[in-house]
């Protein structure tokens, strides 16, 4: 952690609980973890270990049954709704392995959507957009939609959404899971490059290879996390 500065992420003996066909679920069990700004975090886990439940907490997209989370220092769990979409908005940045773009819309507008929820004015949103582009190398593609445009593509245009909004974290959910795997490397080294400009990436993945490249490692097991020592 040699480049980590101040915590961005800390969570302290949280849980989270769930009933499902009267038994308790432990979805997250006890789970404490920091982590710094400028850091590059896998968290690696079966399908059902805790990943999601886990993400969506740090995304501010769910709340936890007890323990205490604070992003950027913000104990979140003292939030109502409206408060963390505009956290979510103004603090993360998101990428999801179904891309979750919108089909009728340009690159350039995908990226620039979040702007005008952020209340960005036009020539700002312009040029942030279109600075973020030119990080994931698709300005050239800025006018083209989604369906004319690679899987590898599609993604980078989300890697570029989530820049956009200048965030204090980018949050990784499978990124890499409906690539084939040389697309996938491609992307992976985007977020290498990403982290080394000093933006702080936590990557969900269930891929020891994918995993492996980034500079921490955080298990996840039926809802307990654990330190992955470096080998």
């Amino acid at each position: 952690m040699s480049n980590a500065r101040r915590p961005i992420i800390e969570m302290k003996h949280v849980s989270k609980i769930y009933s499902i066909g009267g038994e308790e679920v432990r979805a997250l069990d006890d789970a404490s973890l920091t982590i710094c700004e400028g850091e590059f975090v896998a968290i690696i886990g079966p399908s059902g270990s805790g990943k999601s439940t886990l993400m969506n907490i740090m995304g501010c997209l769910d709340v936890a049954d007890s323990g205490e989370y604070l992003l950027d220092g913000q104990a979140i769990e003292k939030y109502s709704d409206d408060e963390l979409a505009k956290i979510r908005n103004r603090k993360i940045g998101f990428v999801f392995q179904s891309f979750n773009l919108l089909t009728r819309m340009t690159a350039f507008e995908n990226v620039a959507l979040p702007l005008i929820y952020q209340g960005v004015g036009t020539a700002e949103r312009k040029r942030r957009a279109m600075e973020s582009l030119a990080k994931v190398g698709l300005e050239k593609r800025a006018k083209h939609r989604p369906a004319e445009l690679s899987g590898g593509q599609q993604q980078r245009v989300a890697v570029a959404r989530a820049l956009a909004a200048q965030p204090s974290l980018i949050l990784a959910d499978e990124p890499t899971g409906n690539l084939d795997s040389r697309t996938g490397d491609e992307i992976m080294r985007l977020f290498c490059e990403l982290n080394e400009s000093g933006i702080t990436i936590v990557l969900i993945t269930h891929s020891e290879k994918v995993a492996a490249q980034a500079k921490r490692r955080i298990r996840i097991m039926d809802g307990r996390v654990e330190e992955v020592e470096a080998e």
